[in-house]
């Protein structure tokens, strides 16, 4: 959605196509302690990351989420989302290998037990120093 191209293709006005970096600054507000962030917030959080802003949509989405708690607001549109599906396209390869591998391959992938890797503690890596 980034190039001025895709976004008229698609026929979507800008604001619409860039208009993720609202609600992030929100969140990151919130996340931060701020319960209730207002537009003063967005703006310097966006202005900190060089970002533009339009105070615009920067009050419209405040006043929108005003006397909301973030949490439930993205509780209940959770169950909107789950129409939209998504995520299915992970497994094509998965499975693709599995029956190439002949008639054996989907019982001893069923036998198998699942490894989940073992967080690092104690990592020394600072990704910002």
């Amino acid at each position: 959605f980034g190039s001025r191209a895709c976004q008229s293709q698609l026929q979507l006005p800008v604001t619409v196509a860039m208009a993720l970096r609202y609600p992030a600054a929100y969140l990151l507000a919130v996340a931060c302690g701020n319960e209730n962030p207002s537009a003063k917030d967005i703006e310097k959080i966006l202005k900190a990351a060089d970002v533009e802003c339009d105070g615009d949509l920067a009050k419209k989405l405040c006043s929108e989420l005003e006397g909301k708690a973030a949490h439930e607001v993205i509780d209940a549109s959770r169950d909107k989302l789950k129409n939209f599906g998504g995520g299915g396209a992970g497994g094509a390869p998965a499975a693709a290998a599995a029956g190439a591998g002949g008639g054996d391959a989907p019982a001893a992938a069923a036998a198998a037990p699942v490894e989940e890797e073992e967080e690092e503690e104690g990592m020394d890596f600072d990704l910002f120093g």
